[in-house]
C-alpha cells in the first residue's frame, strides 16, 4: 500500500516597510517535524502589504509536493483576503465591489496560484506579543529592508528625531526630541513623574509634531526608535481609528490621547515614519536620547 499521509507544514510569515510605502523586507519560517528554514528578501520601494504577501509566496514556492500547511501571520490583511475577499475578487475579474482593479492584484494571483495544491489552515497572531516565532520572522523582515542612510536626503522636509528613557516599568521619564530643518535645528524634552516607556516615546513623537505647527503641508520625517510607535503610526492607528479608537477586542486603544494627537498632525502634514534603531541610528536620534535621559534625571 502505499504511504499517503500528507507532510504537515508550520509557516510564519511576517513583513515590514520602512517607511510605508518605501523601502521593504519580508521573511518566512518554515518547520518540517525537527527541520526548520528561513527565507528572507526586500524590495526598495514597497508596501507593508506588498511584502506580508510576498513572505507567503516565497514560503510556498518552497514546497516541492502538495502539503498540510498551518500557515502563522498578524496581518488581518492577508488573512481576510485569503479566507474572505480573494473567492470574491476571483468572480467578480479581480474587481472589487465598486468595480475598480484589485490592489496587489499581481501578487494575490500569484498566491492564489501558489496555494492551489496545499490543504490550508490560516491562523491570525497577535504582533508583539511574544511568540518566539512571530517575533523571528518580524525580526527577519526587519532586517532585509534595503536600508537608506538616516537622515534621508530631503532638504526641504522636517527631520524629527526623538529619545525617552524610562526607569522601570512605571516611571519616572524622560522624552525627547531634536528637529532639523537645513541648517535649523531645535531640541524638546519633558520628564514625566509616573509613565511607561511606550508613553514616553509617543509623547516625544506628539510634541514633535505639536512644534512643527508651521509647517503644515509639508513633509515631515519621524525618526523613532520605537517599534511601538512606528508601527502604530503606519499599521494599527487606521484600524483603530476605523472601530472608534477600540482594539479588535473592544478594548480602549492604550495611550489614545496621544495617539489622537498623532492622527490629527498626521491629517494635516505628510509624516513618514521610520524605524530608527542602534544599529542604523543618526546621530541626532543618539543626541535626542541623551537629551530624554538627562531629563529623566533632572
Amino acid at each position: 500500500m502505499p504511504n499517503t499521509e500528507i507532510t504537515v507544514v508550520t509557516i510564519y510569515t511576517d513583513g515590514a516597510c520602512d517607511p510605508n510605502p518605501g523601502p521593504g523586507g519580508w521573511a518566512a519560517i518554515l518547520r518540517y517535524g525537527a527541520r526548520q528554514k528561513e527565507l528572507y528578501g526586500g524590495e526598495a520601494d514597497t508596501t507593508n502589504n506588498r511584502m506580508e504577501l510576498r513572505a507567503t509566496i516565497e514560503a510556498l514556492a518552497e514546497l516541492t509536493r502538495p502539503c498540510q500547511v498551518e500557515l502563522y501571520t498578524d496581518s488581518e490583511y492577508l488573512r481576510k483576503g485569503v479566507t474572505e475577499w480573494l473567492p470574491r475578487w476571483q468572480a467578480q475579474k479581480w474587481r472589487t465591489r465598486r468595480k475598480r482593479p484589485v490592489a496587489n492584484q499581481d501578487l494575490w494571483r500569484r498566491l492564489a496560484e501558489a496555494r492551489q495544491p496545499h490543504r490550508m489552515r490560516w491562523h491570525w497572531v497577535k504582533g508583539h506579543a511574544g511568540h518566539p516565532l512571530n517575533e523571528r520572522a518580524d525580526s527577519l523582515a526587519r532586517k532585509a529592508i534595503p536600508r537608506a542612510d538616516f537622515p534621508l536626503p530631503d532638504a526641504t522636509a522636517v527631520h524629527v528625531f526623538t529619545g525617552a528613557s524610562c526607569s522601570g516599568p512605571r516611571g519616572p521619564g524622560g522624552w525627547a526630541a531634536v528637529l532639523r530643518q537645513g541648517d535649523e535645528v531645535s531640541t524638546l524634552s519633558g520628564r514625566e513623574s509616573k509613565t511607561t516607556a511606550n508613553r514616553l516615546q509617543l509623547l516625544a513623537a506628539a510634541r514633535a509634531l505639536s512644534a512643527t505647527h508651521g509647517h503644515r503641508r509639508r513633509r515631515i520625517h519621524m525618526y523613532t526608535p520605537s517599534d511601538y510607535v512606528q508601527r502604530g503610526a503606519t499599521q494599527w492607528m487606521p484600524a483603530w481609528q476605523q472601530r472608534s479608537w477600540k482594539t479588535r477586542t473592544d478594548q480602549p486603544v492604550k495611550n489614545r490621547d496621544l495617539w489622537h494627537e498623532i492622527a490629527a498632525a498626521c491629517a494635516e502634514s505628510k509624516v513618514r515614519w521610520h524605524l530608527a534603531k542602534s544599529g542604523a541610528r543618526p546621530q541626532e536620534s543618539a543626541n535626542a536620547h541623551e537629551l530624554a535621559c538627562k531629563a529623566a534625571s533632572s
